[in-house]
């Protein structure tokens, strides 16, 4: 490995492991909920990020979520969501996880919340708890994290655009497709895409504080002879002009620094949260640690497993934490277990060849799993969030 890729992957690990990266999900657990087809009989190992997509998978009853990260920062975050379901009215819960502001926080979060977190996310939200505080002005949850910086940037860019700021929020409001077009065409576009916005979206830094480490990089770069830039730009395209945008809360959130009621994560709608409160939020368990080693101390079977896109930096990276985190999969999947996993490239070509033992011998993963490609490929299509170049439903054959 060269030096300055071995700096570059050393400052994308201190990055993630020194600091809250995802404030919420950035993977739609909508099409995700289609492509896993849960039943009570499930277990879900999922990569906990934010933990919204966790809470939302709860909402189809499965018989336990395992949300695994190794950042300890994103498991409190999950904590304080679990904890604030356990022990908070609807409100005070909205207010915290949806405007990301609460008037009382200090009180709320002594009293109510700090008591049921486990150590590790006590340590974290004592230090960070002003992340919520309505005392500093615009301050929001969500222009916290590394990803929140890039949201507060883009909102403090959009506060001295009134009038682009006052356009983006009528293409979220728009009844219909076409006005969101015209929006979009008409002048947002090029009022985001300036020479300035290119060359800082490209940087390391930037995409760095977006949780894309330069091995997804140089992925993005062999499909898309314009790099990162490019595939942001045709995202952009898509979600602004393609694809309805009254329920993407993914986007919202990063202009407005909040959700608002019609346009927030399942998890955060009243009915949702007394679901979720009423028992299914006890299916949720947390644990920091890897998939694979976690995997290893789990003493039953896995039936879906949500890897989102963090084996991108392990094929580039760490071949053989990859091939052992396969070998951890096919030891605890159960019959026909399904598989769910997110590229920044527009191709996966890493996991087929993996070799992993089984009672039968050597084996191929490829030779182990069957793709839905074209279910993958219809909901990718429909993806809100829509920053991946590839989505893939693979399920375990049966030997």
């Amino acid at each position: 490995m060269g030096i300055v890729k071995a700096m570059s992957n050393t400052a994308f690990r201190y990055m993630h492991t020194h600091n809250l990266v995802y404030n919420t999900c950035w993977e739609d657990p909508r099409i995700d909920r289609v492509a896993l087809d849960l039943n009570e009989n499930d277990e879900v190992l999922v990569i906990t990020s934010a933990g919204c997509n966790a809470l939302d998978y709860a909402l189809d009853g499965p018989r336990r979520i395992h949300a695994v990260d190794m950042n300890p920062r994103q498991n409190a975050v999950l904590e304080l969501k679990l904890a604030g379901i356990r022990r908070l009215d609807y409100d005070s819960f909205f207010r915290i996880f949806g405007r990301g502001r609460l008037d009382d926080a200090d009180r709320i979060y002594g009293e109510r919340l700090r008591p049921v977190l486990s150590q590790s996310a006590r340590e974290f939200w004592d230090r960070h708890l002003y992340y919520f505080s309505t005392g500093r002005p615009r301050n929001s949850y969500y222009f916290h994290g590394t990803t929140g910086l890039i949201a507060r940037l883009i909102s403090r860019h959009l506060d001295g655009k009134p009038e682009v700021r006052l356009g983006v929020t009528q293409m979220f409001m728009a009844d219909n497709i076409e006005r969101q077009r015209e929006l979009y065409y008409g002048f947002i576009r090029n009022a985001i895409w300036t020479p300035i916005m290119r060359r800082l979206i490209c940087t390391d830094f930037a995409l760095y504080l977006a949780g894309v480490p330069k091995a997804q990089r140089e992925q993005v770069e062999r499909h898309f002879p314009g790099g990162v830039a490019q595939l942001m730009e045709q995202c952009l395209d898509a979600v602004f002009a393609e694809l309805p945008l009254r329920d993407n809360y993914f986007w919202w959130v990063y202009f407005a620094g909040g959700y608002s009621r019609h346009c927030c994560p399942e998890y955060l709608k009243e009915q949702n949260f007394l679901r979720l409160k009423d028992g299914l939020v006890d299916r949720v368990t947390v644990a920091t640690d890897t998939v694979e080693g976690y995997l290893r101390r789990h003493p039953g079977q896995i039936s879906r497993f949500v890897l989102l896109d963090h084996m991108d930096w392990l094929a580039s990276h760490r071949q053989d934490w990859l091939q052992s985190e396969w070998q951890a999969i096919v030891d605890k999947a159960a019959p026909n277990a399904r598989v769910l996993f997110r590229s920044g490239g527009m191709k996966v070509d890493y996991v087929d060849p993996l070799i992993v033992q089984t009672p039968g011998g050597s084996r191929r993963v490829g030779e182990m799993l069957r793709y839905n490609h074209e279910l993958a490929a219809e909901l990718h299509a429909r993806d809100r969030v829509h920053m991946y170049g590839c989505f893939h439903i693979a399920d375990f054959a049966a030997a």
